[in-house]
């Protein structure tokens, strides 16, 4: 009898996450629904409970307050544009990141000063020694030496590897999500993380054997 109610229990307990991830979707698209028929208040929920998100997801891109400021303000510029045309297809987060994606790519192809690492003929880039990104998770490195230099590592590579990197293994999106995001077929979006993780294993490998 104490096995069937301990395994009644862990059902029940893992079934409440997944339970409150559903009303907390449903009161969402509750809260789109008022936005997209004229109410105000609703569209000024939607931006608070972004804002801070997509500040941060901005600066993660492009490295600068400014740039990440105005990014943001642009992001809700066009959020309030179109948010008719959302169709809850997928979550509004994900469609807000496309928006954000966007701002930020044409931003960088403007500013062509820059030059970022290129992957075309690195073939050491994909050795064996290099493939394993499970021991550095992004989120959880304590180690502040290693910090520095991902984060420098990171601003090394292209917008376009960096914005697939930071979707997938720092905002936690999947891969469908980033492809849809990014605008990417999923081999693509898993051929540019590879390529990714490869190079800022390699520089944290390389930076430490100095």
């Amino acid at each position: 009898m104490l096995l069937v109610i301990s395994n009644r229990t862990s059902n029940s307990l893992n079934l409440k996450p997944k339970l409150l991830k559903i009303i907390l979707l449903m009161e969402e698209k509750a809260l789109i629904e008022k936005a997209q028929s004229g109410d105000k208040q609703a569209l000024a929920e939607l931006v608070k409970k972004y804002e801070q998100t997509i500040y941060n997801f901005a600066f993660k891109i492009c490295r600068d307050k400014n740039y990440a400021e105005h990014i943001m303000q642009e992001t809700f510029y066009s959020m309030v544009k179109s948010l008719h045309q959302f169709d809850h297809n997928s979550k509004l987060s994900t469609w807000l990141y496309r928006i954000v994606a966007n701002h930020c790519l044409m931003m960088a192809r403007k500013a062509k000063s820059r030059s970022f690492v290129s992957f075309d003929d690195d073939e050491n880039l994909f050795e064996e020694k290099y493939a394993d990104w499970t021991s550095i998770p992004y989120k959880d490195t304590e180690n502040e030496e290693l910090k520095k230099i991902l984060d420098k590592s990171i601003q090394n590579l292209s917008p376009d590897y960096r914005m697939v990197f930071l979707l997938r293994d720092v905002e936690g999106l999947s891969t469908e999500e980033t492809a849809q995001v990014t605008e990417l077929s999923i081999p693509a979006v898993k051929s540019r993380l590879h390529r990714a993780r490869a190079f800022l294993r390699k520089e944290i490998n390389e930076a430490f054997s100095r």
